[in-house]
């Protein structure tokens, strides 16, 4: 199956199988996912590779002990370095500056595309995985439990494994709601209507409204899934694990 076939019918799968994902297959993915784009050829991303149990055990708090983090076989946990690159400049009698905010851009810029490339990768391989958002949520847990020192943060973390499962396609908007011609067209009330349409009347999306009770679909984001009161405390967070890994000033 091609590339772009895999991406039309890609899932998130949070169930594996017993099966081992060997050794080889992990470092040639891994190896192949490093051709991906990289800021100045820097490659400014580290991944730690999870596999023992008691290592896995430590890292399920951190997301919020979502099942997949205990029984995937593997949990890469991809983070912005700028650690090694300053290292490098310092060894080699050059002054480093990436002790700042838009060096961790540039880095998490880099972790995600190498997590982008190795999902895909991984997947035309027939490998599943889930991406795990709560990453963000409280990286000082995953600093900690990964030993991750000065100018190393975490950003992204895969379980990885063969499928045990086949869900069904989550939903997708169309492309005209994303893709802009030329210069950015912002969305009338009609376009919202237009675009969120089959979305808001999908059967399972009316249900989580309906036992939710609210209103709307877009309620049950803002009171429930991401409140603001959430999003206001994690970014607290997160703008003090930046600090302690010194990419913000104090």
């Amino acid at each position: 199956m091609s590339l772009l076939e895999v991406m039309k019918t890609r899932r998130s799968i949070r169930k594996y199988s017993d099966k081992e994902v060997s050794e080889e297959l992990l470092q040639s993915l891994l190896q192949a996912a490093a051709r991906t784009q990289t800021m100045g050829n820097l490659q400014l991303y580290s991944v730690v590779v999870t596999r023992s149990e008691d290592m896995k055990e430590r890292l399920a708090p951190a997301h919020f002990n979502q099942p997949m983090v205990r029984q995937a076989p593997v949990v890469l946990t991809i983070c912005a370095d700028f650690r090694r690159t300053s290292t490098w400049c310092k060894e080699r009698k050059a002054d480093p500056g990436y002790d700042n905010f838009l060096s961790f851009i540039n880095a998490a810029s880099d972790a995600l595309l190498f997590t982008q490339t190795f999902s895909s990768l991984a997947e035309e391989a027939g490998l599943g995985l889930c991406y795990l958002g709560t990453t963000v949520y409280m990286p000082a847990k995953i600093i900690e439990v990964l030993n991750l020192p000065r100018l190393v943060m975490p950003v992204a973390t895969l379980t990885v494994g063969w499928p045990d499962e086949q869900p069904a396609l989550s939903d997708r908007l169309p492309v005209e709601s994303f893709v802009h011609s030329e210069k950015y067209r912002d969305y009338t009330p009609l376009d919202i209507d237009r675009y969120y349409l089959e979305k808001e009347q999908l059967p399972q999306n009316k249900h989580f409204v309906e036992i939710n009770h609210k209103e709307t679909l877009a309620q049950i984001f803002t009171d429930i899934r991401y409140t603001r009161r959430d999003n206001e405390a994690l970014s607290t967070t997160f703008l003090d694990a930046l600090r302690q890994q010194g990419f913000l000033e104090g």
